[in-house]
């Protein structure tokens, strides 16, 4: 459990700092039309992670705190696609996106982690 604890530290900590690096993107993409209408989805997934990823903390139970940390992995695949998409799009430069995308991996492998020990540890 104390391991699980303090990867949880960690999410709520990287997806916090993530959502600030989602809003700095969003407004860099304001000035494209399609960016725009890209940006607002990728806005919308890209810090809901870390808002699901908050809420788990205040869980009134395990299967509570699964569900949200579920909600929270399933952003992180949507705000994948999105970041993919703006590259590809070439709205954004490749080499501009590509620690965030990185950041987005990590934060979803970790995510994975916690979901995995978190259902081993229903009880």
């Amino acid at each position: 459990m104390a391991k699980e604890l303090t990867r949880s530290n960690e999410i709520v900590h990287r997806t916090s700092a993530y959502a600030l690096q989602i809003i700095k993107l969003y407004r860099y993409i304001q000035n494209d039309n399609v960016g725009r209408i890209l940006g607002r989805q990728l806005l919308r997934s890209g810090t809901s992670i870390g808002a699901n990823v908050h809420e788990a903390q205040g869980a009134q139970s395990k299967a509570d705190f699964i569900a949200k940390m579920s909600i929270a992995h399933k952003e992180t695949l949507e705000t994948a696609y999105w970041l993919h998409l703006l590259v590809k799009a070439d709205i954004v430069p490749t080499e501009k996106m590509a620690d965030l995308q990185d950041e987005t991996q990590q934060i979803r492998k970790i995510l994975s982690s916690i979901l995995i020990t978190s259902k081993q540890n229903r009880t």
